[in-house]
Formats: C-alpha cells, structure tokens, sequence
C-alpha cells in the first residue's frame, strides 16, 4: 500500500443495552429490562473504518459529526481505534441506535436523532486523501455523505480502487467503481425479482442489471452464511460459498465483507482473490461472536466527557450550544487546551490572548486520568472538576471540555475549531516546527497559533516551590512548560 484506506460515508453511534428481564411492566403486558451494563461503538462507515484500521491499515474516515454528545463519543471512539477522522460538519443530531438485548438477544431497537442532517462540504485535506488512498470505500447508510458533489467527484478521478457498499435510500454508485457489494435484500430492492426465480437466478439478476446500471467492473451480491456471487466479465457468474456454516449476530457483516475487501483490492488482489478473501473474514466475524467480540480493545480506556451542571459552560453539551450558536452567525470558533493543574497568570494571559481571535474560546482541558499519564502519579493537584469550573469562571472562556485521551486529536475532531491556540515559544523562525495539532486541523482547513506568554511562569515550578516552600510563583525561573 502506498497511501491509507479511505472510508468515506454516514457513521452511526451504536449501542448495546445489556439486561435481566425477570417481570412484566404492571401498566402493560410487556418485559421490564432491568439493565446491567452497555457498550458504545461506531456504526456504518464508522465500523467500517475501525474493522480496517484493526487489521493493521492506515484508515482515514471522511464522514460527518454533529456538535452534540453523540458526536463528541463518536469521535472518542474512532480515534481510540486508531482511525484518523476527517470530519464534514453535521446538521442536526447524531443517529443513535440502540439494541436492548437479553441473555444474548436483541428484544428492540431505538433508533433516535431525526431524520438525516445535511452534511457540509468536503476540506482540500479531504479531497487530496481520496486522491492519494491506497484504496477507497463508499459505506453509504444512505444519510448525505456519499451524495456531496465534490466527493463524487474526487471519488471518480481516484485511480485508487473504489469498493461501493450501497444503500437502497443513497445516491447511485459513481460510474466506474471496481466492486459494488449490496446485500442480497439491497439487490433485490434495486432489481425487483421474476416470479417464481430462484434465489441464485434473482442475485445474478440483479447483479448484472446492478453492474450495467452503475457501469461497475464487478458486482457482489452478499448472500449471508452462503456466502456471495459476483459477476464481473462475461455472463457466468462466480458463486463463492463460505467456508464454514455459521449462526449468530450478523450485525456488521456486512461493513467487514466490504472492509477486507477494500484492503484486499490494495494490495493489488483481483477482484475475485477479494470477495473470496471477504466471504471467509464475514463468516468468521459471525462465527466468532460477531461485533461483540471483533473489536479491539482502545489503547487508552475511552471516558464520556465530562458535563458540567447548569451554568457551569463544562461539557459536551454546553460547548455544543457554543458552537452552534457561534456557527449560526458565522462566526470564529477558536480552542486551546492544556492541564491547567495551578491557574496562573501565565494561564490568563494566553487564554485572554486567544479569545481575542475569534467570537468564542472553547478550552479542552485534560481529565485526571490523562494528566496522571502524562505528567506521573502526583499529579494533577486540583481535580478535574475544579479546574474546569476555574476556567469556566474566567470572562474570556465561553465553555470547557474535558477529555480524557493523551492528545486532545479527538476533542478536536468533534469541535472543528477554525484556530487553536498554543502559548509557548513555538514560534521561533521559520525553521520551528509546526504544533503537533497542526495536522488535525489541517483536516478541515482550520489553523494553528501561538501567542506569547508571560515568562516565568510554570505549574511544574510552582509545586515544587510549595512543597519546597520556596520563592513567590511570580519569581519564578522560566521553564520549558509555559501553558501547562
């Protein structure tokens, strides 16, 4: 492979509600779920790109990320996956669902967030990422992402190849992809079945109408534990069985099928080394428990972010309402971040200094958990929550998120923030090098800053004089950590 896996499309946030049903609700005949746990995780293109990525791929995902808690897990999530996420602004809430399960089955699903947002226009970054990709997949769950002219553009102009997994309410395949893989009921909804056909003659039927129709090299129509038939060139199709016979959760299958594929195609398979290569990884991903055992744990456990009470402007939901304030009247969304362990001047100063770039200043402040790992066990010395409510109560802070990563990559993710801010001597010439956020914000087109900070003044000093009980913080002797 030369360049990463791209996986463009709609990402779901996906959850399993784990339960005891052992009554009856008493005001309907229907079962109480007594619930005892749950597990968050991407869904559609999202899970796509995570099966990718744990086969060892460079991945980047382009899909699109609503300014709500959704989103912000989301984000979290993929790049704990070790996913790089180029995210497309989405209007309105992030797609939910939500499967309530007992003793290993699915009692409902809930699906929430309103009908499908309109995602916003694709980055250069973005662009230029599906010209140089190794490999492309299309997961289209049929909510906007795969309908955005500029990406159906650069999606035809790739000489990578191109594998489509479509959906029956998203946009036709771009002409000229290598595979398409529709499901069996995809297919059949498509090219509707003659009376009286069997299953093979309706899936070669509607393979090949789906392969003229969209001017595709080959078509693969997924046939579940039988496997998959495509047809490419000529008129016989290639039946390929599973390997194994196989019962249970098929939830994701079908993003595995078209993952390994994908990877398959990069590394310069045929088509038909791919879709066998596919056919054996799904049936094994089913066999082996399917989705709730496929998953690589994240390196780093992934915490909700923190939300503050009322008023307090800490969490997720009070920098969505920031942002989308701040976005409404097209305004500059401007970030910073850092552990912030003891406030001081130093602190002030380069917050002042950033606010006064843009029309909000959103601050992504370390978690406790990610302060320990970064800076040892001693620290930090004032919690979390209280350094959050610090900051909060500062005039040119407008909201606070905490996360709980090494890096705050994934908070920036989820905020696109037009300009983040460091203060420090970063900026010292032109041979310095760029912020390690640079790249991140790069993705959307945002940019990175400095500004300058008061000299002298260092958290990691003004410990060590406390317990010391040494000099006044203000006379302290600079130090490499300016804004920490």
């Amino acid at each position: 492979m030369t360049g990463p896996v791209v996986v463009v499309g709609d990402t779901l946030l996906d959850r399993d509600v784990e339960g005891a049903v052992n009554r009856l609700c008493p005001d309907s005949p229907v079962p109480v779920l007594d619930e005892t746990g749950y597990v968050d995780r991407p869904g559609g293109a999202g899970l796509a790109a995570v099966f990718a990525a744990a086969q060892g791929a460079e991945v980047v995902l382009v899909t699109a990320l609503a300014d709500d808690a959704g989103g912000a897990r989301l984000s979290a999530l993929l790049t704990a996956s070790g996913v790089q996420v180029y995210a497309l602004p989405l209007a309105g809430a992030t797609p939910e669902k939500i499967r309530l399960r007992a003793r290993g089955r699915v009692l409902l699903r809930h699906d929430r967030g309103g009908p499908a947002g309109e995602p916003g226009e694709p980055s250069e970054a973005v662009l230029r990422a599906i010209a140089n990709a190794s490999a492309v997949l299309v997961s289209d769950y049929g909510r906007g992402v795969a309908r955005k002219p500029a990406l159906r553009a650069a999606l035809a102009a790739t000489r990578a190849p191109v594998v489509w997994d479509p959906h029956p309410r998203g946009p036709a395949v771009v002409p000229g992809v290598q595979l398409a893989t529709p499901n069996e009921a995809e297919a059949r909804e498509l090219v509707p079945a003659l009376p009286g056909a069997t299953r093979l003659a309706t899936a070669s039927r509607g393979a090949q109408g789906l392969r003229r129709r969209w001017q595709a090299g080959a078509v693969a129509v997924t046939l579940g534990a039988d496997g998959a038939l495509l047809c490419h060139a000529g008129s016989t199709p290639l039946v390929v069985p599973a390997p194994t016979s196989a019962e249970g959760d098929t939830c994701g299958a079908g993003d595995r099928f078209a993952a390994t594929a994908s990877l398959a195609l990069a590394r310069g398979a045929l088509v038909s080394e791919a879709v066998q290569e596919a056919v054996a990884e799904a049936s094994a991903y089913v066999a082996a428990g399917g989705v709730a055992t496929a998953l690589p744990p994240p390196e780093r456990p992934v915490v909700s972010t923190v939300v503050g009470s009322a008023g307090e402007r800490v969490g997720v939901a009070a920098v969505a309402a920031v942002l989308a304030e701040v976005r409404a009247a097209g305004g500059t969304v401007v970030a910073t971040g850092g552990c912030f362990d003891l406030l001081h001047a130093g602190h002030v100063a380069t917050l002042q200094a950033a606010r006064k770039l843009g029309d909000c200043l959103v601050v992504c402040l370390n978690s406790d958990a990610s302060v320990a790992g970064l800076k040892g066990p001693g620290r930090p010395v004032v919690p979390q929550g209280d350094r959050g409510r610090l900051l909060a109560a500062l005039s040119c802070v407008d909201a606070v998120m905490i996360f709980d990563e090494p890096t705050p990559d994934a908070a920036l993710a989820w905020l696109r923030p037009d300009i983040w801010v460091k203060g420090g001597d970063y900026a010292g010439g032109g041979d310095a090098p760029d912020l390690p956020e640079a790249e991140v914000l790069g993705r959307w087109g945002g940019n990175t800053v400095v500004v300058p900070y008061l000299d002298g003044r260092s958290t990691t000093d003004m410990i060590a004089a406390a317990r010391a009980g040494g000099q006044p913080a203000g006379t302290l002797e600079p130090t490499t950590e300016r804004a920490r």
